[in-house]
């Protein structure tokens, strides 16, 4: 038998991840047993294993809930591409593989930093279909697709050189902020990997209306098209847009020599959303690197920050070489240094307005 009907009760007992939380459970009737390659997003009951680095996963309300071996979760399938952690790819059946990120994303693992601990192992009792047999994917859960997007506000992005450079922080503190100054703020996270932690930061930090790339139908951006990903960050951009916000700062996620994120920043459809970039770094060394590549791509860069602004010496060498100002933290959530940072693109949106 190919198919299966999913109970109630089993429903409610398993633990409905972040990344699937745009999937209605009322559109939950089947599983389908086919041994067919799953789709990057496809919804997936699985069975937790052997506890390995996830030791907790993050429900669609922000909660972490903490895994026990055979506990029942709803995950989307999709890649990931995380030095820090794991390279894990959708595999070609339905097989045993791992739960690769505490949002709620399966895979197969092929390699991963020796700084964490084995994936943690999961089982696939079935893809999630409707009442037609048609297997649930994120994508068809996705706002409406937005491609023809013209911000009528300042829109600064975040960009770094690497995980753990420190992007999430500059970028929530200059949503801080913008928000003291008494603006309606919007985030977005554009790429990445399903998880909540970043948007729930940009919320805590006052943020109007945060969103993130799984809204646009995307469990994860590694090894999307780069068309896909444009439509994406377009479809995000529009929403926020929609909400009346008064400015708007973008997430860019991983560094600037991972693939989609080096696809994106040198995108004409993308560059044309931006007024200003700031760029995290770990230290001075990948603040200087990374600027001149970025420099050399004519990206609007405004200046730097990230982790390297816990150390004063760091920031004393960014700045001794380079000719961008380094902001810490504090500025960057002052509200002052805020509304002077969009200052030059609030007149350049007021000229617009008036022509």
């Amino acid at each position: 038998m190919n198919f299966s009907m999913l109970e109630k009760k089993q429903l409610e007992a398993a633990k409905h991840s972040y990344a699937a939380r745009r999937i209605s459970q009322e559109n939950m009737v089947q599983l389908t047993h086919l041994n067919s390659a799953p789709k990057s997003g496809d919804l997936v009951l699985a069975r937790v294993e052997v506890i390995g680095q996830h030791k907790r996963i993050q429900l669609g309300s922000g909660r972490l809930s903490r895994l026990f071996v055979g506990d029942e979760v709803l995950v989307c399938y999709g890649n990931r591409y995380a030095p820090d952690q794991f390279e894990a790819y959708v595999p070609d059946d339905l097989g045993p593989c791992h739960l690769v990120a505490g949002g709620g994303i399966a895979s197969s693992m092929q390699s991963k930093s020796g700084k964490v601990a084995n994936a943690t192992q999961i089982t696939p009792l079935g893809l999630v279909t409707d009442v037609h047999g048609q297997v649930l994917n994120l994508a068809d859960f996705a706002l409406p697709a937005q491609s023809q997007v013209n911000p009528d506000v300042p829109v600064i992005a975040v960009a770094g050189t690497a995980m753990n450079a420190g992007k999430t922080e500059t970028a929530i503190n200059l949503v801080k902020g913008l928000t003291r100054a008494g603006l309606r703020v919007g985030a977005a996270k554009v790429t990445g990997t399903g998880a909540g932690g970043d948007v729930w930061k940009a919320v805590d930090a006052g943020a109007y209306k945060v969103l993130d790339f799984t809204d646009a139908g995307m469990p994860t951006t590694f090894l999307a098209d780069i068309e896909t990903i444009e439509n994406g960050a377009l479809t995000l951009v529009g929403h926020l847009l929609e909400e009346g916000v008064d400015a708007i700062v973008i997430e860019i996620a991983d560094g600037l020599l991972q693939k989609e994120t080096a696809q994106l920043l040198t995108s004409p459809r993308f560059s044309r959303l931006l007024d200003g970039l700031i760029f995290a770094a770990g230290d001075a060394m990948g603040a200087i690197s990374g600027s001149t590549i970025l420099q050399s791509q004519s990206q609007p860069l405004l200046g730097l920050s990230g982790a390297l602004t816990c150390s004063p010496l760091a920031m004393q060498e960014t700045a001794t070489m380079g000719d961008l100002p380094v902001w810490d933290m504090a500025t960057l959530s002052d509200p002052e240094f805020a509304l002077d940072l969009i200052a030059p693109f609030q007149r350049e949106v007021e000229m617009r307005r008036a022509i």
